[in-house]
């Protein structure tokens, strides 16, 4: 933890304000798959954010681990406004200690993070982090560059939709004040490779709009899966898989996934998401609470 530590006092110095140190991924490895850093030393990744900014939540979680369910296991993939790594970073948790990421990020303040995280999980070595923005990604990328998995967790919100937040890092990760989900939807067509996945969620009232998004581009959404926060409340958002085109046939829509029940506990699916994310499982654990 000491060169974390110092990575946080860093921060804190050089941003003048307080930085957390959370966990992102435990020391188990998923499904049972050995991760490891560039030292070659197996051990949880932890995640440096901003106090009182921007933070990765269960949208980000679910997105990555939806990316693990329907992709099989690859040496390389995309993930597009990776902003402090969260979805990038648990699905190269999950595809191995071979596996590789390029990730891309236009806002300062979040690719700093990035960055800190990258070094202090000691991954730079299987990390190509760009600093730009997603729509030209082809003019960072060696030509006819292909993935066989592309993440992205699009800001949710049309500009003038709502009260936009001082904090910049805050504003663009809620608002479109930089592309929106059809962006995301052309950048990942562009770069797709046949066969590929692309998987990314958005908010469950505005479902049609990703749908129409995502058909714009050129993808069809071959599944999608609505997630329920808690059991007593509304879908919140809709995790989305996509292909190039393909047979034509309409999307699976696939039983909710609750994250709670109505008291609060962990529903055994939520908790089984974080033990493959290297978390321990079952009561005695608090994987149920």
């Amino acid at each position: 933890m000491d060169h974390w530590n110092e990575q946080r006092r860093q921060l804190e110095e050089e941003l003048g304000e307080p930085i957390t140190l959370d966990a992102l991924a435990g020391p188990l490895g998923y499904a049972g798959v050995p991760c490891q850093d560039d030292s070659g030393a197996a051990a949880g990744w932890l995640i440096a954010q901003r106090k009182n900014g921007h933070r990765h939540s269960i949208d980000d979680v679910l997105t990555a681990w939806y990316a693990l369910q329907v992709s099989p296991r690859v040496t390389h993939h995309l993930d597009l406004g990776t902003g402090i790594g969260t979805v990038g970073l648990l699905a190269l948790w999950g595809m191995g200690a071979e596996a590789r990421l390029t990730c891309i990020e236009a806002q300062d303040i979040s690719y700093r993070l990035l960055r800190t995280n990258l070094l202090a999980n000691g991954l730079l070595s299987r990390v190509h982090s760009i600093h730009g923005d997603l729509r030209q990604l082809t003019t960072h990328l060696p030509a006819g560059s292909q993935f066989p998995l592309i993440t992205g967790s699009p800001p949710y919100f049309p500009a003038g939709t709502g009260v936009l937040p001082a904090d910049s890092q805050k504003a663009h990760a809620r608002f479109e004040l930089r592309g929106d989900v059809s962006d995301y939807a052309r950048t990942a067509a562009a770069h797709l490779s046949p066969g590929g996945w692309f998987v990314l969620c958005f908010p469950s009232p505005q479902k049609q709009r990703a749908l129409d998004g995502i058909a714009a581009a050129g993808l069809r959404t071959v599944r999608y899966r609505d997630v329920i926060p808690r059991a007593t409340l509304p879908a919140l958002f809709t995790l989305f898989a996509c292909q190039h085109p393909g047979p034509d046939a309409s999307p699976v829509e696939e039983v909710p996934l609750t994250v709670r029940h109505s008291e609060g506990r962990l529903t055994e699916e939520m908790a089984a998401v974080r033990h493959c994310f290297g978390f321990p499982h079952g009561p005695a654990h608090g994987g149920y609470v």
